[in-house]
């Protein structure tokens, strides 16, 4: 599938969480009929590797995502431990999405 590119103009959303001793923010951009198109990750530690594999990790989904990859696809991907949980903080970020969209 070909690459879809996201408007110009698009709603986006901030969802702010800890994952162990770090603070991460998800930046989340939408197409117009409400499909997420792409991801931001930042941890507050500008430099790091931490912050660095974040934000590269996001780059890669929002790829994903834009070759016509699901959100559960990808959620799906992600490392858990034995109870099920995600390890790392996209899998945590998109574990709150589908946490808030069964919700409504």
């Amino acid at each position: 599938m070909p690459r879809e590119i996201l408007p110009n103009r698009r709603q986006v959303r901030r969802l702010t969480f800890k994952v162990g001793s770090l603070v991460y923010t998800g930046t989340l951009g939408y197409y117009d009929d409400g499909r997420l198109g792409e991801v931001f990750l930042h941890c507050g530690l500008s430099g790091t590797d931490a912050n660095t594999v974040a934000r590269d990790s996001a780059i890669a989904v929002s790829f994903a995502l834009q070759h016509g990859c699901t959100v559960e696809t990808i959620r799906s991907a992600f490392t858990r431990d034995a109870t099920g949980s995600p390890e790392g903080p996209l899998g945590i970020l998109f574990d709150m999405l589908v946490q808030e969209s069964t919700a409504e």
